[in-house]
């Protein structure tokens, strides 16, 4: 057990205090001016600093080869080990990401709010909280460093007076000599190099403290820079400093003030005036915002009076403190609304002006099972859940409806919902190319903007955790029953055609769940190596034969004798090669062993998947009737019989994932099935 002593000097050991003294440093105004002409990214605005930070991380690129599309390994979350990881929305998230590229180039959505609509749970909130986050972090780093200024007291006592919108400090140069002093700060540097500059102008507390001085230094300029004070900035959500917040209260609470700040009536007395800003408050989510990003969740249910602070801060990069003029800010305005409350603004003609002044990014469900799996195996999994094994394939077809509801019914009657589900998913199927399946997609309307959650499947989920406490692992039946169950009280599930419609969609991933284990039993009954190689070499002899026109030698009488079409036939006849195409067939296998061989390789069945899948199918059935497996049902079964049993439940655990539990009820279960006769090849 670790002592006191040893605990702390382990943090000693990590500590970095070359990085605190960075992040803490304090400096002159000729100092920071230094600063900003040996690396000018210093005075980037908000959305540049939050467009490099995202590709700080990386650019990489998926798709097709003719269909590239960058992804931003960032929206994984690598710093918080993927808790807050995004899946399956690279659409959402590259337009999101061009939408912050055009606004660091000064194309115009720098002046817009960029709203995040989708239905609820469909990640729009993570996506904000990644971005607050990485900014947060980004502000610690060398390459995010940024800085803001302060007053020395004029008293002669040292204290600082910081600036409470954490502004820019190169604000205090007057506007007349902007110009000249950019062309000194940017000289040598090339039109594709990052260039210092200057927007916007002082806060109305700095602007009182500038006032003040140049009375006092009598108009010289360079004593008032004397008494700026400029110290690193460190963005956080947590300290007010530069990450806000703001989320919508009853209208009885709402108040203006809580966005741009309110008076300081304890300091009215001490200062003679309520429009001395030194008597104001600069605490409102848009000031603490500043030189970063605020968050406004659920955006829509605004009260009007705020609306139009939204307008200015996002149109005008201004803001209007009570009893002060319009105050610059730099900021990243985000929100984030669902479908019901921006229908409400599209029929809105007073909300014109909010459209006009906002960028919508989609943000849907996922429409891709192995994106949906990947949410759900985040919160549960056997690291976060301890004492119970999850059976395999439980979160796959949990996954599996919440992703049928959110799909459109296909337009191509051949094609059923679960089929477009595994095109979705990069299955392929006969007479489907990825141009049919962009069709399929570009066909869709509302594909992903409707349909079940993700957080009602991930509390169905956690139902099934704690529903079955002696249980020692949880099976697809315990789960999928949660969700059915659970459509009864549905809250936004409003009429009983749509309730009908997800239940028959259960009873589709029951019967595809059947498959898959009925598919998984076959195949640890038939992993019997010795036996699929001595199969595999009998059907080879026979088809070298047929197709060379010779005779087979019998291993145990010696004798010649024509192949054995009976065997080559109940092999091919395992994956449907019909009776026309046999010929085909036996020559495509003989001619995939003549090409390994003139390569230097040899043939082993495995690397042929539909022959090694035709091998496991004819090994089952051969097999199937010697273990017995329907006496399960009946509950008695000899000790031979159990003991080949217990073969394929040691295969199921070892090769599939199963826990001795939940290897027991699958065995179960897929006997009850082969008990009804219900063997399907």
């Amino acid at each position: 057990m670790a002592h006191g002593r040893e605990i702390v000097e382990l943090v000693a050991q990590r500590q970095d205090l070359d990085q605190f003294r960075k992040k803490n440093w304090e400096g002159s105004f000729e100092q920071y001016l230094d600063i900003v002409r040996e690396n000018p990214k210093v005075t980037r605005n908000a959305f540049e600093r939050v467009y490099d930070m995202i590709v700080s991380y990386g650019v990489e690129e998926s798709g097709s080869s003719r269909e590239k599309q960058p992804t931003y390994p960032f929206f994984s979350d690598p710093e918080g080990n993927g808790r807050d990881a995004v899946f399956g929305l690279e659409d959402a998230l590259h337009a999101l990401v061009n939408a912050f590229m055009s606004a660091a180039k000064g194309y115009g959505i720098e002046k817009r709010v960029l709203l995040l609509h989708g239905p609820v749970g469909s990640s729009k909130s993570t996506i904000a909280r990644v971005l607050k986050r990485g900014v947060e972090r980004y502000s610690t780093t060398d390459e995010g460093a940024l800085y803001t200024l302060g007053w020395l007291s004029m008293d002669g006592d040292g204290d600082i007076d910081w600036c409470p919108m954490h502004e820019e400090p190169l604000h205090i140069i007057p506007t007349r000599f902007r110009p000249d002093a950019l062309a000194r700060l940017n000289e040598g540097r090339g039109p594709e190099d990052h260039h210092a500059k200057i927007v916007g102008s002082l806060c109305p507390f700095c602007r009182y403290h500038y006032a003040e001085r140049l009375r006092r230094y009598e108009g010289d300029w360079t004593r008032v820079t004397q008494d700026v004070r400029i110290k690193r900035l460190i963005l956080s959500e947590k300290d007010r400093i530069g990450i806000g917040t703001f989320q919508p209260k009853d209208e009885k609470n709402q108040d203006s003030t809580e966005l741009t700040g309110d008076i300081n009536y304890r300091k009215i007395a001490e200062f003679g005036s309520d429009s001395d800003p030194r008597a104001f408050n600069f605490d409102g989510e848009f000031n603490v915002a500043n030189r970063g990003v605020i968050e406004f969740v659920e955006v829509l249910k605004l009260d009007v009076a705020f609306l139009y602070d939204l307008l200015g801060a996002s149109q005008e990069h201004c803001i209007k403190p009570k009893k002060f003029a319009q105050t610059d800010i730099d900021e990243v305005i985000i929100g984030h609304t669902n479908e019901p409350e921006y229908r409400k603004l599209q029929n809105n003609e007073f909300m014109e002006a909010l459209r006009d002044r906002t960028v919508k990014i989609d943000i849907p469900y996922v429409t891709r099972l192995s994106d949906e799996i990947q949410i759900y195996e985040k919160d549960y999994n056997r690291r976060t859940v301890r004492g119970k094994h999850i059976a395999p394939h439980t979160i796959e077809m949990a996954a599996m409806w919440a992703i049928l509801t959110r799909l459109e019914e296909p337009k191509n009657g051949n094609l059923t919902l679960l089929q477009k589900l595994k095109l979705y998913n990069g299955k392929t199927l006969p007479g489907f190319t990825a141009e049919n399946i962009k069709e399929l997609r570009e066909q869709a309307t509302t594909e992903g903007m409707l349909g079940i959650s993700p957080r009602y499947v991930q509390d169905k989920i956690s139902n099934a955790l704690v529903a079955h406490p002696d249980a020692k692992s949880i099976n697809p039946f315990m789960v999928l029953n949660e969700l059915e169950s659970g459509l009864k009280h549905h809250s936004l599930i409003t009429n009983e055609e749509l309730r009908g419609k997800y239940r028959e969609m259960l009873g589709v991933v029951k019967e595809e769940y059947e498959n898959i284990v009925k598919n998984e039993v076959q195949r640890a009954i038939a992993a019997d190596e010795d036996a699929l190689k001595r199969l595999c070499a009998n059907y080879i002899d026979n088809v070298k034969a047929y197709t060379q026109r010779e005779r087979v030698k019998n291993p145990f009488t010696g004798q010649n004798q024509e192949p054995d079409e009976r065997l080559m036939r109940s092999i091919e006849e395992k994956i449907e090669i019909p009776d026309s195409r046999k010929d085909d067939f036996r020559r495509e296998v003989m001619n995939y062993i003549a090409a390994l061989s003139l390569d230097g390789k040899s043939f082993d069945y495995k690397s042929n998947e539909r022959l090694y899948r035709a091998l496991e199918l004819k090994l089952f059935e051969d097999q199937k009737d010697t273990i017995k497996l329907t006496s399960l049902v009946s509950k008695v079964v000899d000790a031979d019989t159990q003991a080949k049993i217990d073969v394929v439940k040691s295969r199921l655990i070892r090769d599939y994932g199963y826990d001795d539990e939940s290897a027991n009820d699958v065995l179960h279960y897929v006997a009850s099935i082969f008990a009804r006769g219900d063997v399907k090849n």
